[in-house]
C-alpha cells in the first residue's frame, strides 16, 4: 500500500495511542481489552474525521480550492474537525447543516459542536429539511470551492484508515498481538471501510466489527464495501472480499443521535473503569455492542475511539437526568 501519491496535509498527530483497559476487562470479565485513541489526536478538540480530511483537503488545495463546503447534522462532529482544519490551512468553511435529529433545546442547538463551528470561523447555515439545505448549497457553491461528502466519506477519505489500519496493526504486532477483534463506530462508513480494507490488504488474520450507528446493518455493509473497493481501486488493488468483517444495527435504538438506555450506561462504564468519555452518537452505541462481544470473545478487543466529545455537550440536559 503506497500512500505517498497521494496529496496529503498534516492535521492529526500521529501515532494515537493504544491504551490498555484493564479495570473495563476486569468488570466485563473480558480478555484483555484495549482502545484506540483516535479521540486524542489534537486538531479541533481530535477525532475520526481527520484522518479522512488529511486527504480531503489535500487534494482541494492541489485543486486550487479557497472553499471548502461539507454537510451533516447539526452536532456534526465531521463539521466541527473540517472547521478546525479550514482554519488552520486558511480555507473558508461553508457548513450546511440538517436539523434532521430529533433533539431541541439549547444545549442542543447552541452548545457542543455548534459553538466551537462559529470559534474556528465557519459560515455556518442551519436548514430544517432537504429542500432548505439544496437551497444553500446552491447559495454558497462557486468555482473554487470543493464539496466534500457527509462525514468525509468517499474513496479518498477512506485511505485515511487504510492508513490508521497499518498503524493500528502495527502497535498490536508490537505487543505481540496476531489476532484480535476491532470494534468501530460505522456512520457514514468510510472509518469502518478503511479499517477493513487496511487489515485485509495487510493479510492481518484478526476481526472486524461494525457497529452501525445510523443504518440497516445490510444498507451499511453495502456502503463500507462500496466505500471499500473505491479505495482499493484507488491504490490499484482489486475489490476487497472483507470476510473477516461483520456489520451489525442492533445498538441504534430509535435511530441516530437518539439516545438509549443502554448508550448511557455504557458510557458511565467507560467513564467510572477508564476515565474514558464517550459520545452519544457514535461511540457510545458503538460501545454497547463491544460490551456484547467482548466477554465472550477469546481473543483481544480493540475498541476504537473516533472521539466526539463536543458533541456530549450538547446532550449535557440527557445527561444530568441519568448520572
Amino acid at each position: 500500500m503506497d500512500l505517498s501519491a497521494f496529496p496529503r496535509v498534516s492535521l492529526g498527530t500521529w501515532p494515537t495511542p493504544l491504551e490498555d483497559a484493564p479495570r473495563l476487562a476486569a468488570t466485563l470479565g473480558a480478555p484483555p481489552v484495549l482502545i484506540k485513541r483516535d479521540d486524542v489526536n489534537g486538531l479541533g478538540a481530535g477525532g475520526n474525521k481527520l484522518r479522512k480530511l488529511e486527504f480531503l483537503l489535500g487534494q482541494a488545495i492541489e485543486q486550487g480550492a479557497d472553499t471548502i463546503i461539507t454537510f451533516g447534522a447539526l452536532q456534526t462532529n465531521h463539521g466541527r474537525q473540517t472547521a478546525a482544519a479550514c482554519a488552520k490551512l486558511g480555507l473558508r468553511c461553508e457548513l450546511v447543516l440538517t436539523a434532521k435529529v430529533p433533539m431541541t433545546g439549547a444545549s442542543y442547538e447552541r452548545s457542543g459542536n455548534v459553538v466551537l463551528d462559529h470559534m474556528f470561523g465557519a459560515n455556518v447555515h442551519v436548514c430544517a429539511d432537504a429542500d432548505e439545505t439544496v437551497l444553500a448549497y446552491e447559495k454558497v457553491n462557486h468555482d473554487k470551492a470543493v464539496t466534500l461528502p457527509v462525514g468525509g466519506s468517499n474513496g479518498l477519505g477512506t485511505l485515511g484508515y487504510v492508513a490508521a489500519a497499518v498503524e493500528l496493526v502495527g502497535q498490536l504486532n508490537e505487543r505481540g498481538i496476531d489476532n484480535a477483534t476491532i470494534v468501530v463506530p460505522d456512520g457514514s462508513g468510510a472509518t469502518a471501510a478503511g479499517i477493513a480494507l487496511g487489515t485485509e490488504l495487510l493479510g492481518w488474520r484478526g476481526t472486524v466489527h461494525a457497529a452501525s450507528v445510523s443504518h440497516t446493518a445490510a444498507d451499511a455493509e453495502q456502503e463500507l464495501r462500496t466505500l471499500a473497493t473505491d479505495a482499493a481501486a484507488l491504490l490499484g488493488e482489486p475489490a476487497p472480499e472483507l470476510g473477516h468483517v461483520t456489520v451489525t444495527d442492533d445498538t441504534i435504538g430509535p435511530g441516530y443521535g437518539v439516545p438509549t438506555p443502554e448508550m448511557w450506561n455504557v458510557l458511565k462504564l467507560f467513564a467510572e473503569t477508564e476515565g474514558v468519555i464517550l459520545d452519544p452518537v457514535y461511540t457510545g452505541k458503538a460501545a454497547v455492542k463491544f460490551r456484547e462481544i467482548a466477554p465472550r470473545s477469546h481473543v483481544p478487543v480493540v475498541f476504537l475511539h473516533t472521539g466526539g466529545l463536543p458533541g456530549f455537550y450538547g446532550y449535557a440536559p440527557e445527561a444530568v437526568a441519568q448520572f
